[in-house]
């Protein structure tokens, strides 16, 4: 197979990158200096074609390093794994966070995505620009949402070396951010996860399930979370096994709480009964819907609850390897992750005999770099892989073929974290929280123009209002965003939708992962839904037309529309339907099916363009 590599050689720094993931090399046939020996045969292309998986984490090391992935260092990987150089180079480009044009070791990147934007990133941004100029030696980036809202505007800088140096700014002012871009070293220590949890410390706090630890333990002490609690639920999953603990997931009603509500013990019953081996579990916290941010505050403030309901979810479906997908943006939930499993490994809670109990399971991390789309699971399948992050068709669905082709249960973090107390307190227990067909408790991401930001745990069935009157909404109320930019808009009089699948669903709105934005009159909304527009445009991977075309038709209308350059507004507001139904009926994955959602209920529900 000619895989036609090019002529460019890598920098030693690049070569000492890759080799520092990869091992040095064997043979010239995966990019060292040739031997007369090395010439009489080639070796090792099988092997090296089995671990394509390792593109993704081998051009993470190279941007780390330098910065960028120049055109000797992709061709250098790309020997090394056997990878045709443009299949790497399509993947290279599919993420934000990568580079493969020259650019400064410090990149700042600058949330300007809902809630920051209503917090005052364009002034933010503009600051920061003309403090940061050319000569600087640091890029500036305009970002999408960095997870950050309970702190909004924020700033994350990255700074390229070994080791790779980050720093957050939130609230970031310019003044912070250009300090974080400047002195990574030297900028404040973030705030702990506790802070995130407006609920910690008030009256509240004893009705916590989920989030009870937060606060409280401290997140890198093994010994404090078994102490508080941990691993009490994967001693009863081994003591009523597999196929019970799939029995109390499925009594206890839980459904997926990415936003599609699926039920969690179908789908491990599914995956478990598949004859094919191996099984695969993957955790999905690649959280980028903007707004959210439920998912960091959990692995920041509890991380060990997240390895011990991974341990318990590959017990239940017979997986002995589960994958951790952690979107780039969160260098401290990475950070704790990494010790929450070293450590875990290193006590017998992972590895070949977990508990002694002759499991054997262990986790790997893989860091996303900046692509919303890879929260599709397919997607995030396909990216774990070394392939652009692009959905699959279905079926076959991921339960029969998943990850590598095998059978795979995905779940995000809140979905497996609530797994633990189902396990502890019981199925019906469990189920009595909650209403009916929403049972338990629910996490909601609540920012923008309240007093209290952060990450509120309410069973379900609580209403939005009540939500609201927990967060302290700030001045006169104008919307309220449910469900993120792929949600929709509600207005004030609206506030007694009880917060469920079912209760949202007959509002006509959606609760999906539990984003809820709330704006005052004070941000314009016709500007923040250029925003959502935008967004969708940036982020569709272009894979097929309805969405490729239809989000840059949907932002060029709005264009039109905010900046009044259209002949008429109605006439643009008739396309954009047009178009939403298009994208909703033909996209597909989620991401098209629902770029239309805000736009179409701020026009319908508040009368944006009236």
């Amino acid at each position: 197979m000619d895989l036609r590599f090019g002529d460019s050689k890598p920098t030693d720094e690049e070569r000492a990158a890759v080799d520092a993931l990869l091992g040095p090399p064997e043979s010239s046939w995966e990019g060292a200096d040739r031997s007369d020996a090395d010439l009489r045969w080639a070796r090792g292309g099988r092997e090296a074609r089995e671990r394509r998986d390792l593109l993704l984490p081998g051009l993470h090391a190279v941007n780390d390093r330098i910065g960028w992935i120049s055109e000797g260092a992709l061709d250098y990987l790309c020997r090394r794994l056997t990878v045709p150089p443009a299949e790497a180079y399509g993947v290279a480009t599919f993420y934000a966070m990568f580079s493969v044009k020259p650019r400064p070791a410090t990149v700042l990147h600058v949330c300007t995505d809902l809630a920051c934007a209503a917090a005052g990133a364009s002034e933010l941004c503009a600051g920061v620009e003309a403090r940061l100029g050319l000569g600087s030696g640091v890029s500036v980036e305009r970002s999408p949402c960095l997870g950050l809202c309970e702190r909004a505007p924020a700033a994350l800088a990255i700074k390229a070396g070994d080791p790779v140096r980050t720093a957050v700014s939130a609230p970031a002012t310019v003044e912070r951010a250009v300090l974080a871009a400047s002195a990574p070293d030297s900028a404040p220590e973030e705030p702990p996860a506790a802070l995130a949890v407006p609920q910690v410390g008030r009256a509240g706090r004893e009705e916590l399930v989920l989030l009870s630890r937060v606060g409280v333990v401290d997140p890198a002490s093994l010994d404090d979370y078994r102490a508080h609690g941990g691993y009490t639920a994967l001693r009863q999953a081994f003591a009523i096994g597999p196929a019970g603990v799939i029995r109390e997931v499925t009594d206890a009603g839980l459904v997926g709480r990415g936003g599609a509500a699926f039920p969690t013990g179908r789908k491990w019953q599914a995956t478990a009964s598949q004859p094919d081996h191996p099984h695969y579990l993957v955790c999905n916290a690649d959280e980028s819907e903007p707004g959210t941010f439920k998912d960091r505050v959990v692995m920041e403030g509890d991380p060990y609850s997240l390895v011990e309901a991974m341990t318990i979810a590959g017990y239940a479906v017979g997986a002995h390897k589960g994958y951790l997908y952690l979107r780039g943006e969160y260098p401290r939930a990475l950070e704790r992750m990494e010790h929450a499993i070293g450590q875990a490994r290193a006590r017998g809670l992972l590895g070949e005999d977990v508990l002694g109990q002759g499991y054997a399971f262990d986790i790997e991390i893989r860091r996303g770099a900046g692509a919303y789309i890879c929260g599709e699971e397919t997607a995030l399948f396909n990216s774990i892989e070394g392939y652009r992050g692009e959905p699959r068709s279905k079926p076959p669905f991921p339960v029969e073929k998943g990850l590598f082709g095998k059978p795979t249960a995905e779940n995000n973090v809140e979905t497996l974290v609530n797994v633990l107390p189902i396990l502890t307190m019981g199925s019906q227990a469990y189920a009595a929280i909650g209403t009916g067909k929403s049972t338990g408790p629910k996490l909601f991401c609540v920012s923008g123009s309240v007093d209290r930001p952060g990450i509120y745990e309410l069973p379900f069935g609580a209403t939005l209002g009540e939500l609201l009157d927990l967060a302290g909404v700030r001045k006169r109320l104008r919307a309220v965003l449910l469900g993120g930019a792929a949600g929709g808009f509600v207005r004030p009089d609206e506030l007694d939708i009880p917060l469920t699948f079912e209760g949202t669903r007959e509002a006509g709105a959606t609760l999906g992962s539990g984003v809820v934005l709330a704006f005052d009159d004070t941000v314009p909304l016709p500007r923040l839904l250029l925003r959502i527009a935008e967004f969708f445009r940036d982020e569709s991977c272009g894979q097929c037309v309805p969405c490729r075309v239809g989000t840059v038709r949907q932002e060029e209308a709005l264009h039109r529309i905010v900046e009044r350059t259209g002949a008429d507004a109605a006439s643009d507001i008739a396309l954009l339907r047009e178009v939403g139904r298009a994208m909703k009926d033909a996209s597909i994955c989620g991401l098209g099916q629902t770029a239309w959602n805000a736009v179409e209920s701020a026009i319908d529900r508040l009368g944006a363009y009236e």
